[in-house]
């Protein structure tokens, strides 16, 4: 079946752990006929929770899609994991959506998950709503919640549909301007959202003014609204129940009635060649697609889920990936409802596909169909820093290499997991977003690739950087009978401001270094830069300017300028002031109030900067600080058993800064004795 762009809407759940995202995932497949009943958690039966560990684990551990096929449209939705660990896929979701709906847990309130959800998809340019759930476990706290939900993130929050009768059923205060809800009169909200909608668009707002909402058309309405939600100027606020389906069918009926279909949202961020371009959503056009999720599926293989954003997608089609260097065929083209993949003929503009079996696709690849849009790219998603790492190897010889391949599919399959081979150590380390994320992955590795690990204590992801200019020069030279190896290079080291990351120049004058050898200069500073130079970790935030040097006519060699611009830049490095950077995170712990003294003394022992308290509900206290993350190692255990198991925390990457001096110490003495000096 094909649709019109018009017709579709592509949203996605996301919010805070415990949210019950997917529940109202299963709950609005049931409203919209897509499912004859709602599957449970509990039984293991949910659409989107079909992978074995989330059955188990009872929560999303990665992104799931279903469609449904309702009230004359298209909605693609997207289920996304609420825990930090799995934040990859949830971003990844983002690029593929017009709305992301952030689900609030009635009972539990605004969350670190829900804060930042609203920031990336605000970021993002996204159009949001907000959705609170599990309105009957908690009715009576609702208009508090509102209230908080007003304060956080600002009056632009209003609610477009009001519980009713104890939260039993879910009443419209946008279409219908009277009613009594448990929030009180509808009018009074009614007015407030009609009020809000006018004043984005002088001419709706003087027309308003003038004759009143009765002479306003449906259509100029229905156009502020969509202004609104593009410019951040409205967050509806929704309620209901995936529990007992209060306000499910009210949520998709604000789809179809309301929000933005894909030539109605804002337009994806695409560039070419840095600058940037606009995709139109127009059928007829090029085919541009971005590739938000793979899957390696034991049965069907590599499978790559993409959103058309312009074109229209066709079986037995030709597409190119990325540079446009190697086309393949669309053999089918399906879409995807949970683990079942449903094939189909074409996929329009606005709508989301996958294609399997085509080796070559990577994650975030633009798909096209013309060489005119081999340089497109979609601006990259600003994912959180992997700062979590273990260092692993088979437990069983000759299993490395399918241990390879078995990483690999995994980094392919998360944007928040990498892996690092770290030649010097023969060493293989993998990095995820925290504790559950790499324990997760390596029962992944063990369960579905049947491969057993051996793991040794998390490395914490360390940098090195300099203080201060400084000058470096290293004559390599050797004879050994026939004909030798000389080289000679002379430069220079800055540092760079924070985030910078490195920077090579070439001030060579007079042909002093050929320039067929700077590539071997670069090579042998780069070595460095993976390497470190006084505890072992990369070097970044430093500028390496090479102005002189000497050849010899026989003898130079690339090798022998490897070596020169490696020993240069490490002597450069030595009197530059080095400094080893330690990975600063964000923290936010969340525990009963009576606990606060025990969870800031535990803090100020682990070097933390506390930056304040919010009160939270149900006599909770919110504490938020900054800490280095190697003092955070053992924390869930300590932090259970200071608050008798009633404690929770989230963190992501801040920052790098300086380790203290007795640290900086301690890496480096440990370093050096493992440390073979060429």
């Amino acid at each position: 079946m094909s649709y019109r762009t018009e017709t579709i809407r592509n949203v996605a759940l996301a919010g805070h752990s415990g949210a019950g995202k997917t529940t109202l995932f299963e709950a609005l497949l049931h409203a919209g006929g897509a499912l004859p009943a709602a599957g449970s958690l509990e039984r293991g039966t949910t659409v989107s929770d079909f992978d074995p560990m989330e059955k188990a684990r009872g929560h999303s551990l990665n992104t799931a899609l279903a469609s449904i096929d309702h009230g004359g449209i298209h909605v693609n939705l997207i289920d996304t994991p609420g825990y930090a660990d799995f934040r990859g896929p949830t971003l990844s979701a983002f690029s593929a959506v017009e709305t992301v709906a952030i689900v609030i847990n009635a009972a539990t309130g605004i969350e670190y998950g829900t804060r930042r959800m609203m920031d990336y998809a605000k970021a993002r340019n996204l159009c949001r709503i907000l959705v609170i759930n599990r309105i009957d476990a908690d009715p009576g706290h609702l208009a508090q919640l509102v209230e908080e939900i007003r304060d956080t993130f600002g009056p632009e929050c209003l609610p477009i549909n009001l519980p009713a009768d104890g939260g039993k059923r879910v009443v419209d205060c946008f279409f219908t301007p009277d009613g009594d809800s448990d929030l009180g009169p509808v009018a009074v909200a009614h007015q407030r959202i009609i009020d809000q909608v006018v004043e984005i668009n002088e001419q709706v707002m003087e027309r308003y003014l003038e004759v009143g909402e009765e002479g306003l058309s449906g259509q100029a309405l229905h156009d502020a609204f969509e202004q609104c939600l593009r410019e951040g100027h409205l967050v509806p606020v929704c309620f209901a129940s995936s529990r007992t389906g209060a306000g499910v069918a009210e949520l998709l009926e604000l789809a179809e009635k309301l929000l933005p279909n894909p030539l109605e949202g804002n337009p994806p961020p695409f560039e070419k060649n840095g600058q940037p371009i606009t995709a139109t959503p127009d059928p007829a056009a090029h085919v541009i697609a971005d590739v938000f999720k793979i899957v390696n599926d034991p049965f069907v293989g590599k499978l790559s889920v993409f959103r058309v954003f312009q074109g229209t997608v066709r079986r037995d089609s030709q597409l190119f990936i990325d540079d446009g260097r190697k086309p393949f065929k669309v053999g089918h083209l399906f879409r995807l409802r949970g683990k079942d993949h449903v094939e189909i003929d074409e996929a329009v503009a606005g709508d989301i596909a996958a294609v399997a079996k085509v080796d070559d696709i990577h994650f975030d690849a633009v798909l096209h169909d013309s060489h005119d849009e081999d340089d497109i790219r979609l601006h990259p998603l600003d994912f959180p820093k992997p700062m979590f790492g273990l260092a692993i190897e088979a437990a069983t010889r000759g299993q490395e290499q399918k241990l390879a391949t078995a990483l690999h599919r995994l980094a392919e399959e998360d944007p928040g997991f990498h892996v690092e081979h770290h030649a010097e150590l023969n060493e293989t380390v993998i990095r995820g977003l925290g504790e559950l994320h790499l324990r997760v992955m390596l029962e992944r590795i063990k369960e579905r690739y049947g491969v057993a690990v051996t793991t040794r204590p998390p490395r914490i992801a360390y940098r090195e950087t300099i203080g201060a200019a400084a000058e470096g020069h290293h004559r390599h030279k050797k004879q050994t009978g026939g004909a030798g190896q000389f080289g000679e290079v002379y430069l220079r080291v800055e540092p760079l401001a924070r985030g910078q990351g490195f920077e090579f120049v070439d001030a060579v004058k007079g042909g002093t270094i050929p320039g067929q050898y700077l590539p071997a200069v670069e090579k042998g500073v780069r070595q460095v830069l993976h390497g470190g130079a006084v505890a072992g970790y990369p070097i970044q935030d430093v500028r390496v300017t090479v102005y002189d040097g000497k050849y010899h006519s026989v003898d130079s060699k690339e090798v022998a300028f490897v070596a020169a611009g490696k020993k240069a830049f490490l002597d450069a490095i030595l009197k530059a002031r080095p400094q080893v950077l330690e990975p600063i995170v964000d923290l936010t712990v969340a525990a009963p109030e009576s606990h606060m003294g025990d969870i800031t003394g535990q803090l100020a022992a682990k070097r933390a900067r506390i930056h304040g308290t919010d009160a939270g509900r149900g006599g909770e206290v919110l504490v938020k600080a900054q800490v280095p993350l190697s003092e955070l190692t053992d924390y869930a255990a300590e932090l259970k058993g200071a608050t008798a198991g009633r404690g929770r925390y989230d963190l992501e990457f801040s920052h790098y800064e300086p380790v203290p001096p007795q640290v900086q110490k301690q890496l480096v003495e440990s370093w050096r004795p493992h440390h073979d000096e060429d």
